[in-house]
């Protein structure tokens, strides 16, 4: 259903209902639902909020509550849509009504109306076959890759400010379901920059009072500011020497799995003219003179190494004087949360811890989230630098290839779909650096991780290739499900990423068998 005004053709119809809201285990659907929670309180509209990891859950929710589901669908009868018919006469109709129209004629009209009729079905016919090529086309482009738009916060954002009804910790999840995009790689830089401009907007508009002395906010009230921050890692959080062998983007370019990698670390530091004993502390704890600066430290000698790219647009929150984060501390928090390896909990509960961290009532689920963040991110690292030293990553032809084994360290947690994601796309910027083969820097990677040793399966994620052209278009989907048919190997996509499925560990080598002859 394709809706041109958000508030009349969905809010208005929904909001004299009960509402079933289902909601995927995504930190950008969070931050959607958040907003819609704030939107439902404030008119008052009851709702049912079920959070579905896939599509099984989804089926299974909705039969559940299929009784009570009434759709809601405005029929476009006035729109006029030609039929294809109308578009494209058949050709034998037309030449029998020619026949039959041009009988008693004199022969020299026929033969000028026959002309005439013979260039008007010839560009028809012309022009039926390029309406059909741009079908093809389009349909191709959607049916074969998977790619991701505006974030779903920023939308449900922007029916709030329709609405009159926007607040600052709209705007905030709005800015975070965005960064969230942003660090899986969802979106392209210019869709980040253009979206990171709308938002400012609306930034200035909510907290232009700070800079008023007869109307600052109250000491404990929320303040969310733009700036131009370090691409590091959880920083404010950490000490800045774990955040820089930590991030993807510092452990790439300095190759960090190797002793030369560590070495060019230590000249990068001692550039800047940090001191290892302030640098391995927290960063909350160093010297205040070192922290005005460091932005532009870091900056500097990042430029010298090659590192031009270490500052990006973002946005920070303040809640009082103490508390201070990032956008992509509270997606890293959020996120680990989400896909906790901890036992202890079930999948709905995990849910609900990542989705109350988001509220500024839960500081302490926010703080655990980032806790359990740095050992991800050093678990990702750890293992990246496992893959490469082993020469796990293998040339499959068409595309790079690394499975990791049962007993590998953490492996648990790379089971997980978003947790595999993110170390198989940082595994791919890191082997880019890696490799002197040009053509591998050029392949995607497919990257298998152990699911469950009772069942015998696999997780497996397809990463397109890391290109600065890149359009962040995924093409694994539609490649798996052919893989899948071909071979009848026994998988499950039950993902919304449609790049992510289960596999058979026995099926494993005929279904990579296939993958590579499909997209040789």
């Amino acid at each position: 259903m394709f809706v041109s005004d958000f508030r009349k053709e969905f809010y208005e119809l929904v909001q004299s209902q009960r509402v079933l809201l289902f909601v995927a285990s995504d930190v950008d659907a969070l931050c959607a639902c958040k907003i819609l929670q704030a939107l439902f309180q404030c008119d008052h509209v009851q709702y049912t909020l079920v959070p579905v990891s896939g599509w099984q859950e989804l089926e299974t929710a909705y039969l559940e509550h299929k009784e009570q589901i009434k759709l809601l669908i405005k029929q476009d009868d006035d729109l006029e849509v030609p039929a294809y018919e109308d578009l494209f006469k058949d050709e034998e109709e037309d030449e029998e009504h020619s026949g039959n129209d041009s009988d008693g004629s004199e022969p020299s009209e026929k033969r000028i109306r026959l002309e005439e009729e013979i260039v008007e079905q010839t560009m028809r016919r012309r022009q039926r076959r390029e309406w059909e090529a741009r079908r093809r086309d389009i349909l191709f482009d959607y049916e074969q890759y998977e790619y991701h738009g505006t974030s779903s916060a920023i939308v449900m954002f922007d029916l709030a400010w329709m609405l009159s009804k926007d607040l600052n910790d709209m705007l905030w999840w709005a800015i975070v379901g965005l960064t969230d995009q942003w660090l899986q790689d969802r979106i392209t830089q210019m869709k980040y920059v253009t979206d990171v401009g709308i938002l400012q907007r609306h930034v200035s508009r909510h907290n232009h009072r700070n800079e008023d002395e007869e109307n600052t906010l109250s000491v404990d009230c929320t303040r969310i500011s733009f700036e131009y921050d370090l691409c590091l890692a959880l920083y404010h959080h950490w000490s800045l020497y774990d955040s820089l062998c930590n991030t993807s983007y510092t452990a790439a370019r300095f190759k960090l799995w190797s002793v030369h990698g560590q070495k060019r670390l230590q000249e990068f530091l001692a550039d800047m003219g940090l001191p290892l004993k302030q640098v391995k502390q927290k960063f909350q704890s160093m010297d205040i003179s070192l922290k005005e600066n460091l932005r532009e430290m870091i900056e500097e000698s990042a430029n010298k190494f090659g590192m031009k790219d270490m500052r990006i647009q973002t946005f920070s929150i303040h809640f009082g004087f103490k508390h201070k984060f990032l956008a992509s501390d509270v997606v890293f928090a959020t996120m680990s949360l989400m896909e906790s390896p901890e036992k202890d909990g079930s999948g709905t509960d995990h849910f609900i811890q990542a989705l109350d961290s988001l509220s500024r009532n839960n500081l302490d689920k926010l703080y655990l989230g980032l806790e359990l963040a740095k050992k991800q991110l050093q678990a990702t690292q750890q293992t990246i630098a496992s893959c490469l030293c082993t020469n796990l990553v293998i040339s499959q032809g068409p595309f790079l290839y690394c499975s990791l084994m049962e007993g590998t360290p953490d492996v648990r947690l790379f089971s997980k779909p978003v947790s595999l994601s993110l170390l198989s796309r940082h595994l791919l910027k890191a082997f880019v650096y890696s490799t002197k083969n040009r053509r591998c820097k050029l392949l995607p990677l497919v990257m298998a991780a152990p699911l469950s040793v009772e069942q015998g399966t696999v997780t497996m994620v397809g990463i397109p290739p890391e290109t600065d052209s890149s359009d962040r278009k995924n093409f694994f989907g539609r490649a798996f499900e052919k893989a899948a048919e071909s071979t009848n190997s026994r998988t499950l996509h039950n993902h919304f990423d449609l790049s992510v499925i289960e596999l058979k560990t026995e099926d494993r080598s005929k279904f990579l068998d296939a993958l590579i002859s499909l997209l040789s």
